[in-house]
Parts: structure tokens; sequence; C-alpha cells
């Protein structure tokens, strides 16, 4: 890779579980044993204390920032999405965990029978990983989470972390904000965004990223934050600095857990209509059928087809069924994984405007964070919500 070091040879999966000789994954991850591999596992935190957000929703670097390097050829990919929607099974796919490794436990934490029975999530924050091909995967608590809202409220319904520069909300406002912060924060610093939704009626993810479109206003993209920075530092005035056209990550919007009766070919383009109707106004449309008015839809079915470059990305996943032939399920739910992943890694995303290397951009990261948190126009959007009577105060 231009402009790498060598890259740490390491699995992030959770500690303690790890036995005996390296265990060689699905692409041939593990790199031998060697004994810098070795040392630099001892030097490195365990993958369990990399999350990006504390308990009061700062921003830290200081444990992701030594699995990074100065590489600059890198992709990273996030995801968003509801409770049990398959976040994190997406990601492992992605990452390319083969879950076939003995006494291997999976980068990201899926959601097991007693945490669906307790109605918990399993995820918190911004979960971390980085696979030995430089794709950085940023796991991210569920939006619309009742179990994240009831433990961020007090006994006298404020919330318990600030989302705003301090000022106190009631727990279901702060709980609404903190998944558009969550997903305007992957929309700056990532290159791809998986919008995950569960079956085909569930439209609040499209309509969160809608909200995204409208309020991710003034944010910059990683590489562009150390030069703004240096120019506010020698005094340029702001109106002086040079502009920059609007970053947007490339959303891919992924229903899962889709029934035979809805997994066919007719429901497909009209799911597909539905969402390049719905994001007509967006930059997500906007940005890649100009000049190109007729071209916004593709009526090939989902499964099993490639996605065409020039319009909203989607595909669905079916529902994977324990009573259903293992054979036939392997050539369904467990293919489609797989040719999600195959599909999401030869996308062609778009570029931050200057090259940067994952240190910077880690750094950078927590910056644009800073300015997720203090945005004017998420302050407005927060106010008008306030205003609305739809929340307590």
């Amino acid at each position: 890779m231009a402009g790498s070091e060598a890259s740490p040879k390491i699995l992030l999966a959770k500690p303690g579980l790890v036995t005996g000789g390296p265990v060689a994954g699905k692409f041939g991850r593990g790199g031998g044993g060697d004994d810098d591999s070795t040392q630099l596992r001892s030097r490195l935190p365990s993958a369990a204390s990399l999350n990006l957000l504390s308990d009061s929703w700062d921003f830290r670097i200081d444990r992701f920032l030594p699995f990074l390097t100065e590489n600059t050829d890198f992709t990273v990919i996030g995801v968003i999405g509801s409770p049990g929607v398959g976040k994190s099974t997406i990601m492992n796919e992605i990452y390319g965990f083969d879950s076939t490794s003995p006494g291997m436990l999976p980068p990201f934490a899926i959601q097991s029978e007693e945490t669906r029975a307790m109605a918990r999530h399993c995820s918190t924050g911004i979960e971390p990983r980085i696979s030995t091909e430089r794709i950085i995967l940023l796991d991210t608590q569920p939006v619309f989470s009742a179990s994240v809202l009831s433990e961020m409220m007090r006994p006298d319904g404020s919330s318990t972390i600030s989302v705003l520069s301090g000022e106190t909300l009631s727990a279901e406002l702060a709980h609404e904000l903190l998944g558009i912060q969550l997903a305007v924060l992957l929309a700056s610093i990532c290159h791809i965004v998986l919008v995950v939704s569960e079956g085909i009626h569930d439209d609040s993810m499209w309509h969160l990223m809608l909200t995204v479109d409208l309020l991710k206003h003034g944010i910059s993209d990683p590489s562009l934050m150390t030069s703004l920075s240096q120019s506010s530092s020698s005094g340029l005035e702001k109106d002086k600095l040079p502009e920059h056209e609007e970053y947007m990550a490339t959303p891919v919007f992924v229903h899962t857990k889709l029934q035979d009766q809805d997994f066919t070919p007719s429901n497909s383009v009209q799911l597909r209509k539905a969402l390049m109707q719905y994001f007509r106004p967006s930059y997500f449309v906007r940005e890649h059928t100009e000049n190109k008015p007729e071209e916004h839809v593709s009526s090939s079915p989902v499964h099993g087809s490639q996605m065409d470059s020039n319009m909203i990305k989607f595909y669905a996943i079916p529902l994977k069924k324990k009573d259903e032939n293992p054979r036939a399920q392997h050539e369904s739910y467990v293919s489609a994984l797989w040719k999600l992943r195959d599909q999401i890694l030869s996308m062609k995303s778009p570029s931050f405007t200057r090259p940067v290397s994952e240190r910077e951009w880690l750094k950078n990261s927590a910056k644009i964070w800073e300015l997720v948190k203090s945005s004017p126009t998420i302050l407005e959007y927060c106010r008008t919500l306030q205003h609305s009577g739809m929340y307590g105060r």
C-alpha cells in the first residue's frame, strides 16, 4: 500500500478466548505467528476497551490509536440501525470473520438469546475494529432503542448524557438527538455507511438519513480538519478560507429478515423505487443523478443482482430460519451475506478531499465529533423539537 508502514497483523476479537496458535480466517489472517506480531499484541490494549465514545459522550482516541498506522490507503465503513436488525452480524461478515474457527469470538458481539429476551442492546457507543486489509469498521449502538433510552433516563425524566454543550434535555429528546448525531458523524467520517432496517415496511431509518441530509452542513471530512485548524491558528478570517464541496459518505440501505413472501423480484423493484422517490430531493440522489433525470431507478431484482453505481445502493437479506433445510439456508441467508460483503468491498466510494493517514483520520474524527455536538443547525433542530410538544421537558 502506498504511504503505509508495516500493518499490525492482529484479529481484534474479544480477549481471553484465543488459545493455541494463530487461526487462519477466511482470508488467511493470523500472520504466521511471527515474533513481531506477538510483541505487538502485548503492547496493544484489549479489544474490549476500544470504544470511541465515553459514558459522558466524549470522543476518545487513546485506546484505538495504537492499532492505526500512517497508511493512507484505507476504507472506513460504518453501520447504523435499530436494535436486533443484524448490524453486528453484517459487520462481522465484512470483516471476514470465520465463525467456524474454534475458540474465536467475532470481532463484534452479536445479540444472544438471553440479551434478546431481556430486551437489552449489546453495542454501546461506537465500537471500532480494523482488519489486516486496513478496513476500519465502526459498529454503533442501536437507534430508536428502548433499552438505550431507559439507561440514560433519570427518575425525573431528564437525560444523564449531555448531548448539546452541557444543556439538560429530556431523556426522550436526548435519545432522539443521539441517533442523529451518530448518523451525522458517520456520514462525515466514513466512506460507506450501512443503513440497516428490518423487513420491508420499516422506514424509520430512511427518515433518519433524510434528517442527516438536512442537518449535515458546514461539517467537513476528516482530511480537511488539519488544514482548517492551521488556517484558523494562522489568523485567517473564516470568510477567506477556501470553500469545499459538501462531503457525504455513500449510504447503502440494507433490509434484513425478509420473509419468503416479501423476498420477490416485484417487491424488490417496488422497494427500490420507493427509496429513490423518498430520497429524490436529497444529496444522496443529486450527487449521482445530475443531468441524468431518467436514470434514477433500476428495474433489476435485488436478490443476487449487482448494485447500480449511479443510484442509491440497496440490498436485501432473507430471514435466517432455524428449521430450514441447511443446504437451502446456505444458498439464501449465508450466500446473501457473502454477496453483500463482496459488493460493499467492491464499491467505488467517495474519497476524502485530501490524502489522510489512519492516525490523522482518527484524530480529526474527534474534532468532527465536537463540531457535530456544537452544530448550530442541529441545535436549531433541537429547539424546534422542544417546542413541538412531542417531547417532555
